[in-house]
Order: C-alpha cells, then sequence, then structure tokens
C-alpha cells in the first residue's frame, strides 16, 4: 500500500513519505529539524497520491487520522460550511419534489411544477418515475461494492484517461485544483460510443447496463416536458440528441477524520444539459440559493435532476444552472451517489441560444461554440463554481 509521513510543518501536520511500502503503517513524526530540511512540497504530493492509485478510500484504510495538505481548503471556501447565527430560524426554501406519475392525467400541471423549479433553484427531485426501487438499491451497492474491494481490484482501473471508455479516479480536477476533495470516482462513458462491457467491472457491470436503460426513459420524459415549458415542441430536446450522449459517475465518500477543513466535492455547475442523479441515505448534497446552501435531503427512491450549464445556455437563460457542493462525510457509514450526465452525442455541433427563444427584446445572451469547445473548457479548470458559462457569454 503506502505510508504517510506525518509533516510537523504543513498545514495540517500531514504529508506523504516519498515511497509507497506494502503496507499500511503510519510513520513516525518528523523531528522539527529534519522538517525544516524538507519543506513540504505539494506538487511531489499530489503526484505520489495519484501514483499510489488506492484514492481517499486508501488513505482512510491505512488507518490516517489526520487529512494530508493537499486536501485542505482555504478559509474563504470553509466559511459557508456551518449555518449562519440566526438562520435555523429563518424560512427556508425546499427543494421541489414533482410526482412524475401525474404527467399522465395533469400534463400540463407537471410541465409548470418542472419549469418554476428548473427557471429558479435548477435543482428539483422525482419520484415515481418507473424505475424498480430494487434496482435503485442494487445500483447503489454495487458502485458501492467496487469502491470497497481490495486496493489491487481498484488499482487496475486507475486512470486519468477514458481511452477504455472506464476510469477509476479521486478528483478529476486533481492536478488543477487549489485543494482536493475527499471522494473517489468510478467513471463509465455509456454513449454514444459505451464503453466495453467487457471493460466494466464485474462486481457492478449488470446495475450499471441497467440503470443506464432506465435513466435514457426517464431522460427523454423530462427532456420532453422542459422542453414543453419552453413552448417548444416536446421532441425538441431529444431530436438535438441530448440523451445520446451520457457519462455515469459513482461517488464514494468515505468517512473523514477531519471535515471542517475539506470538502466531499467543491461548489460547481455541471457543464452538460442535464443530471440524473440517485443518491443514497446519507446526505451532504446542497445547492446554492438567494438564501445561501441548502440540503438536497435524500427522499427514498428519488432522484434528483439538475439543470446544466449547457441548457442554461441553449434556454437563453430561461432554466438557469446551479452551484452545487458536498459536504466532507462526518459519518462512519460511507456515502455513494450515482450520477448520468446526459450530453448532446454530436461534440463537432454548434450550440446556442435557440432561435425560438430569441428577439429583440431579449437577445441572445451567449455565442455560439460546438460542444467539443465548451467541455474542453470546463476539464481544463478546477470545480470553481459557475465560471463556465461565463466564458461564453456576449
Amino acid at each position: 500500500m503506502f505510508s504517510v509521513a506525518i509533516h510537523p510543518l504543513s498545514p495540517i501536520n500531514s504529508n506523504f513519505s516519498s515511497s509507497f511500502p506494502m503496507s499500511s503503517t503510519i510513520t513516525t513524526p518528523l523531528p522539527a529539524t529534519a522538517a525544516a530540511a524538507t519543506p513540504y512540497d505539494r506538487a511531489k504530493a499530489v503526484k505520489e497520491f495519484d501514483e499510489s492509485k488506492v484514492g481517499v478510500k486508501g488513505l482512510i484504510d491505512s488507518g490516517i487520522q489526520t487529512i494530508p495538505s493537499f486536501f485542505v481548503h482555504p478559509p474563504e471556501t470553509l466559511s459557508d460550511l456551518k449555518p449562519r447565527p440566526g438562520s435555523e430560524s429563518e424560512p427556508r426554501t425546499e427543494i421541489p419534489t414533482v410526482d412524475l406519475s401525474a404527467v399522465h392525467n395533469s400534463r400540463a400541471t407537471v410541465v409548470e411544477q418542472i419549469r418554476r423549479a428548473a427557471s429558479t433553484l435548477g435543482f428539483f427531485q422525482v419520484t415515481n418515475h418507473g424505475i424498480p426501487p430494487e434496482l435503485l438499491r442494487r445500483t447503489i451497492a454495487a458502485v458501492k461494492a467496487f469502491h470497497e474491494q481490495p486496493e489491487e481490484a481498484r488499482a487496475r482501473v486507475y486512470r486519468r484517461e477514458m481511452g477504455t471508455g472506464v476510469s477509476y479516479i479521486s478528483n478529476v480536477d486533481l492536478f488543477q485544483s487549489k485543494a482536493a476533495s475527499w471522494r473517489d470516482t468510478l467513471q463509465i462513458r455509456l454513449g454514444p460510443t459505451a464503453a466495453d462491457q467487457n471493460q466494466i467491472p464485474e462486481v457492478c457491470r449488470c446495475e450499471v447496463m441497467e440503470w443506464d436503460k432506465e435513466v435514457v426513459r426517464v431522460g427523454e420524459v423530462l427532456f420532453g416536458l422542459l422542453s414543453e415549458g419552453l413552448g417548444l415542441d416536446a421532441g425538441r430536446f431529444t431530436e438535438m440528441g441530448f440523451v445520446e450522449g451520457r457519462v455515469m459517475v459513482g461517488h464514494y465518500y468515505p468517512f473523514c477524520p477531519q471535515p471542517d477543513l475539506t470538502v466531499g466535492l467543491n461548489s460547481h455547475a455541471d457543464p452538460g444539459a442535464l443530471t440524473v442523479l440517485l443518491q443514497d441515505h446519507i446526505g451532504g448534497l446542497q445547492v446554492r440559493t438567494k438564501q445561501g446552501w441548502l440540503d438536497v435531503k435524500p427522499q427514498p427512491e428519488a432522484l434528483v435532476i439538475n439543470i446544466g450549464d449547457l441548457l442554461q445556455v441553449i434556454s437563453n437563460e430561461e432554466y438557469k444552472s446551479a452551484d452545487h457542493r458536498v459536504l466532507a462525510n462526518a459519518s462512519n457509514e460511507p456515502r455513494v451517489s450515482v450520477a448520468i450526465f446526459l450530453n448532446p452525442s454530436n461534440r463537432e455541433k454548434m450550440f446556442g441560444p435557440l432561435p425560438e427563444l430569441t428577439s429583440a427584446e431579449k437577445p441572445a445572451l451567449y455565442r455560439n461554440f460546438t460542444l467539443n469547445e465548451f467541455m474542453t473548457r470546463f476539464f481544463k479548470k478546477e470545480l470553481d463554481g459557475k465560471s463556465l458559462t461565463n466564458f461564453f457569454r456576449l
């Protein structure tokens, strides 16, 4: 496995050693004189962590009591993790919940509920979506099982490239971010060119394929309702290929020994069109509102839906993407979430505000761009809030 050198001069008294022996031991604190001779090298520590291929789960399994320094976020990031004094007594906005079964008897009502949520918070939950509850449970359990395999099994798919369509990493922006977040991620490309099924880890293969089929169906329903909410034909977004480009992420947030010093997922807005998320019962997901950060409380068998930056652009800001984050997990039980990002399949096609949604009174707010340019811009930066749309604004 690896060893973790305790460095008295690092911000939290923790650092990596220069080697990764096959043991789970924690090395003895360095004497102050030795520490002074070897100042903390963040770039080296990050590189060694990534090359160890064990992820955050491996750090916890090693028995660490303090998190490595490169996971520690600056005070300005952490300042709003705790509720403001008196905020508990203020009226709080709730994340809307939409019953999709009502679409058969009262479609106009459901369209309006989703339109209102998409144009204000950018987040809502859906119930009675038709995905069997047993599949929801099995999908969470299968992703959890992948992350809790022996390190050797996880390391076989640890890579930052998606050449095979499957990769396991800790922090997609590990080398761009100012501070890492306390989570590991399994990524699987599902469309338009899906990963070879044999490349998908066997421990979660069947569940991933079943989950994908169900999300495609639910995604088509949601895009129809969102399209109608803009006064467009129900099939407009589906015809644009919005359910064809799909990537699944299975996030794993193990216990964090110092949850006040880091986050599980830094504040960001998703770049694509729509995200369909299945979260377990642990909680920790928050969305930014005018009142501050709002918990997206887990509901049994519900899916969390959020608007992505691309849909904000295409709707000419009729719909709003939203900053969201995940708190570091202080629970002894790991948190697991499984999301599929729905995007157009043609990365060379030009996108921008739809002509039907622009006018002399409301001109286009964004320039046109290819999806490839849009996504490349997103992955070249750290997760740092809604800076992506600002880059393409006219």
